[in-house]
């Protein structure tokens, strides 16, 4: 069994003494792990760093072996991360919620290309909140969680729209909620694309779809916690205002 794929590094660990094994997100086949050998040592160990865009070979006896990969560098992100605490923040919360809720070997092609042009935004602090922002509604969406902001669930009217439902994931409108405004979602207005995409809404709409992240996609994932590194965004954006 053998092919070849671009994909982004997730993870990295140490096997044996200079093997390591890595978690990639690649274009064609999905999240897949395999060995580099020597990726431990000197000439590998750099190159090998979360988020890095990597030409990779992999090759096993079985197809459902773990394998081995030979990988070549495309694109090093470690500068652009380390470029300030807002890009280090959002680099290490992109690749934790990949890992965290991708399928192993289900190729899910569209938020890779999102999730590759997301990490090559990194360097530019002023687009990277609202960039980020819809990458993390895009991952709701390709999840199966997505949000229905197009009309209120509750008139069918798409004007006027101030609320998400927390059990739907539908927008509702000032008149729909009624007495039960105060147990909805805010819906800031850059979440429908729309108004100056102030960090302020950015920070507000976070919260929103934090709060799917956490109620809904976490449980289905087997009820494992949210990763750190998203709340670490979230908090660091929010002490920026």
């Amino acid at each position: 069994m053998e092919w070849r794929d671009h994909g982004i590094l997730l993870s990295v660990r140490r096997h044996g003494e200079s093997a390591a094994i890595i978690d990639v997100f690649t274009e064609n086949h999905g999240r897949h792990a395999g060995v580099v050998r020597g990726g431990a040592g000197r000439r590998m160990a750099p190159i090998l760093q979360p988020g890095a865009q990597l030409d990779l070979s992999w090759r096993a006896r079985l197809e459902d072996h773990i394998g081995s990969y030979h990988a070549e560098p495309l694109r090093s992100r470690a500068a652009a991360a380390l470029s300030g605490r807002v890009a280090l923040a959002g680099l290490n919360a992109v690749t934790a919620l990949l890992a965290f809720c991708l399928p192993e070997r289900e190729p899910h092609p569209e938020l890779y290309r999102r999730s590759e042009q997301l990490l090559d935004l990194l360097e530019n602090e002023t687009l990277w909140p609202l960039a980020y922002l819809r990458w993390e509604m895009a991952l709701l969406e390709e999840m199966g969680f997505g949000l229905d902001l197009s009309a209120c669930a509750v008139t069918g009217k798409q004007t006027n729209l101030a609320f998400v439902s927390p059990k739907t994931g539908r927008a509702v409108s000032r008149e729909g909620a009624g007495d039960w405004a105060s147990r909805l979602l805010p819906l800031p207005p850059v979440m429908r694309g729309q108004g100056a995409a102030e960090d302020s809404e950015i920070v507000e709409a976070l919260r929103t779809t934090g709060y799917f992240l956490q109620a809904h996609l976490a449980p289905a994932m087997g009820d494992k916690p949210l990763p750190e590194a998203r709340g670490r965004l979230a908090d660091l954006l929010s002490r920026r205002l």
